[in-house]
């Protein structure tokens, strides 16, 4: 089930600590960092069967979507698709577990989404699987 580890952030007169202190990364294994080129390009759909990862927005904002896979050979192009705005002032993580294809779209210039693996990048071409942009028909973005 996919879910949203809330953060927080400490403020004084040094200045501002934002944390997401709940988020238990003993399962990373890699990070990167997406800056999408504008606000108009939505990535997508990408699944993976047994990677998991985390997503926080470091600047910016984005529209995420998901659908759950449950025939990987069949998927219905009307599957049920869930949505979700992250921003950066949420000072949350989402985590996409196993078994969800993700697509998204920066909802801001210059938006920057951090993402957490718990999946080597030598085996990830292995569990790699893409619908094109317009197969859901669900979609929103």
């Amino acid at each position: 089930m996919v879910e949203t580890i809330k953060g927080g952030i400490a403020k004084d007169h040094r200045g501002n600590i934002k944390f997401v202190n709940d988020f238990d990364m003993s399962l990373v294994k890699r990070f990167y960092i997406i800056s999408n080129a504008d606000t108009e390009l939505v990535r997508g759909w990408r699944a993976h069967r047994i990677e998991q990862r985390w997503f926080y927005v470091l600047a910016g904002s984005f529209a995420m979507e998901f659908v759950e896979i449950e025939d990987w050979e069949n998927t219905p192009t009307d599957s049920p698709v869930q949505s979700q705005v992250l921003n950066a002032s949420d000072l949350s993580v989402l985590h996409m577990p196993t078994g969800y294809a993700l697509a998204f779209k920066a909802l801001a210039p210059n938006s920057q989404l951090l993402v957490y693996s718990d999946y080597g990048i030598k085996d990830a071409a292995k569990d790699d699987y893409v619908f094109p942009v317009d197969y859901f028909i669900n979609s929103k973005i």
